[in-house]
């Protein structure tokens, strides 16, 4: 009971809202509750004394310098060792879709003084793996979301599809001539081309491309392909230097950056699941380490400053409780999951 009245406070009625809208049953809930036992049973109960660190502190970055992880993983771990008193460094482990990052992490002692910023590819990469590069449930101890966002579709700012109607017509009336563009097979980004190619039971041309979002953008801009899934910061400056229309956000909220732009659900497509930069410790961290870096981290998300950046990069806010974040990341696995098993995506 103290497991599920803790999975309460930190938005198991949010799943539950998701749950029914997207699979219909309490599968999924179940599902959720037993990765809660999994992921913090061990931080259920009584408070636990404080913990102090006693040497610096090390964030593995799962992206290169400059880059959102980077940069947020900077911001907040200045202000994490001036509130605990030591030094932390950022050490930046790029590659691999995040797997260098967490090959680093696995190899850490869950003592506090290493944890590590990734993206929410943590929860599609073992599904598309007949032997998974790791074991999301088992080998992580999740700490806080440091923010909130998913992708956009955008056009050329001179497209004829001036909406997601206009898009929607001409798909289903030219079945394979419509072009989307992603930023790799298998990504978010990838997978939501698909969910939208299930929901207009029609065929659509994925485009993948690799090296970050500039060479699908070129090729956007350059009227090669016709619509692309861009992360938000990239599709927000292009659309301030008037060379993208942005046509739906796929996120759960409208993007504070861009209030006016509508999400799919809102124009009637079940289409949008939040991606995340999030933190995670080694697996089995003691609770007083994981309360004290959560009571940190959500601190530093406090900075003006730090609110700036995430704003600026059309992100939300992080901070959830590590109760909700296993929740959420749970509730990320099933979703994309199925997302994965029905348009047979394998990177094998």
């Amino acid at each position: 009971m103290k497991t599920i009245s803790r999975a309460l406070d930190g938005g198991f009625l949010v799943l539950i809202f998701s749950a029914r809208r997207t699979f219909g049953t309490l599968v999924s809930v179940m599902l959720a509750l037993y990765s809660v036992s999994i992921f913090a049973s061990t931080c259920v109960g009584a408070p636990e004394p404080a913990w102090k660190p006693t040497k610096p502190i090390k964030i593995i970055a799962s992206l290169g310098p400059g880059s959102n992880v980077d940069t947020q993983a900077r911001l907040i771990g200045a202000e994490v060792g001036r509130l605990l008193g030591v030094s932390v460094v950022v050490d930046n482990k790029p590659g691999g879709g995040g797997r260098i990052a967490i090959n680093e992490l696995l190899k850490a002692a869950p003592d506090g003084h290493t944890f590590m910023l990734n993206l929410a590819s943590m929860t599609t990469v073992p599904q598309l793996y007949k032997r998974p590069p790791y074991d999301l449930f088992n080998d992580f101890t999740p700490l806080t979301t440091a923010s909130l966002g998913g992708t956009v579709l955008v056009t050329r700012a001179d497209s004829d599809y001036k909406t997601l109607d206009d898009v929607v017509r001409f798909a289903k009336a030219n079945p394979g001539k419509l072009t989307i563009a992603s930023y790799g097979m298998g990504t978010t980004s990838h997978l939501n081309i698909e969910t939208l190619k299930s929901l207009l039971k029609t065929d659509i041309g994925h485009v993948p491309y690799a090296g970050g979002a500039t060479p699908a953008n070129v090729d956007l801009i350059g009227g090669r392909i016709d619509l692309y899934f861009d992360g938000p910061a990239t599709a927000i400056t292009n659309l301030k230097a008037g060379k993208v229309r942005i046509l739906a956000a796929a996120t759960e909220r409208r993007i504070p950056a861009i209030p006016e732009v509508a999400t799919f659900r809102e124009l009637g497509f079940d289409l949008g699941i939040d991606g995340w930069l999030g933190f995670f410790g080694p697996a089995q961290m003691p609770c007083q380490v994981v309360q004290t870096l959560y009571s940190a981290i959500v601190l530093a998300e406090q900075s003006e400053q730090f609110k700036r950046v995430v704003l600026d990069a059309g992100l939300d806010q992080g901070g959830e409780s590590p109760e909700a974040f296993t929740i959420r990341i749970k509730n990320d696995y099933l979703r994309w999951g199925k997302v994965i098993r029905d348009s047979a995506i394998s990177l094998d």
